[in-house]
């Protein structure tokens, strides 16, 4: 049996969370793991909800087929998504994922309690791969900066000026690894074991 047991903290179906996660293991890329799953409460009959399962890497929709014999996953990643955003209405909320190409998914009846960690579980994904997209942007612009050619007046001043910039875009270098190491290690890319090692032969080249 799959442990489920941290998806079902707001009242999920548990038949369907078995279901869904047993399934979703398998679609799991390296360093990729299911953060939050709200599965779908309709007013009348339930037997057949859907699911949407946040990760790290993207959001997961998942609807049974067939009588529930098998289930259709769609998944649209973090920067595909422009934003997130849900509507409580009588009978749960509608769960809004806004992609930056294309019409708007909308899942109804999801259980109010359900969306709004939904909707909080999104938001963090999508503010972390924004900061990912900031610290990448920084970098390029750092290194587009250090190589800005200078004139000089002779190649005396070349060979005098030199030394010092090559071992100040050496510790540049080394500066912009180790962050983005640090970056892989917080969005979960890499394990600590990983981390580690990857940090100390970064420092052991300095």
């Amino acid at each position: 049996m799959n442990n489920i047991d941290k998806f079902l903290i707001d009242e999920q179906d548990p038949k369907a969370v078995e279901k869904v996660i047993g399934k979703l293991k398998d679609l799991l890329t390296n360093g990729e793991e299911i953060i939050y799953l709200a599965v779908q409460k309709k007013p009348a009959v339930n037997l057949l909800p859907d699911s949407i399962a946040i990760s790290n890497k993207r959001i997961f929709y998942c609807e049974p087929g067939n009588l529930g014999l098998t289930m259709n996953f769609k998944d649209i990643s973090w920067k595909n998504i422009k934003e997130v955003s849900f509507k409580e209405e009588f009978f749960g909320a509608k769960f809004v994922c806004v992609p930056q190409h294309g019409e708007n998914i909308v899942t109804d009846y999801v259980p109010k309690v359900q969306a709004r960690k939904l909707h909080q579980a999104a938001n963090e994904q999508l503010e972390q791969y924004k900061e990912l997209l900031r610290q990448q942007q920084l970098e390029a612009n750092r290194a587009t900066a250090s190589t800005v050619n200078i004139p000089v007046a002779n190649t005396e001043e070349t060979a005098i000026t030199s030394a010092p910039q090559s071992s100040e875009d050496q510790e540049d270098d080394s500066t912009i690894k180790l962050r983005k190491l640090k970056t892989l290690y917080d969005q979960q890319l890499i394990t600590q074991t990983e981390y580690e090692i990857k940090k100390q032969a970064i420092l052991d080249s300095l």
